[in-house]
């Protein structure tokens, strides 16, 4: 396995991500921020952060299969969120467990999520951002 999760002792252990991510390998992959687009551009759930945060993590998941890669190669992943509160964790959680569920894979990675007034178009509420390490 190339991205070992780790969660060291001294440091808080949560359900939602991981403190850090040794990763072993030949080959980086930085993933443009993925967004609720289907491979047509169309926009997935309008007004919905779980849906788009699924379709965004669904895309995050093809774009790493282009290379030959999957989630278990993903060492750091940052989100951007339109309009964060605490309120919305419900919402992304829900959208990170069908995307887990549907892609049977633990999405659970070092993650940084950052709340911002907007994305590059009005209608997205998410961007998810990855770098990933493969043999």
């Amino acid at each position: 396995m190339t991205v070992e999760l780790i969660d060291p002792p001294g440091l808080p252990v949560s359900d939602v991500y991981r403190q850090a991510a040794v990763a072993r390998g030949s080959r980086t992959v930085y993933l443009a921020g993925q967004v609720a687009r289907t491979a047509a551009g169309e926009p997935v759930g309008a007004g919905d952060l779980a849906a788009q945060t699924e379709q965004a993590l669904l895309n995050v998941a093809t774009a790493l299969a282009a290379v030959g890669g999957g989630f278990d190669d993903v060492a750091k992943m940052t989100i951007y969120v339109v309009d964060w509160e605490p309120a919305k964790l419900a919402e992304l959680g829900a959208g990170v467990a069908r995307a887990g569920e549907r892609l049977g894979h633990d999405l659970v990675r070092p993650v940084t999520l950052i709340g911002v007034a907007a994305l590059g178009e009005p209608d997205l509420l998410i961007e998810v951002d990855a770098t990933a390490v493969l043999d």
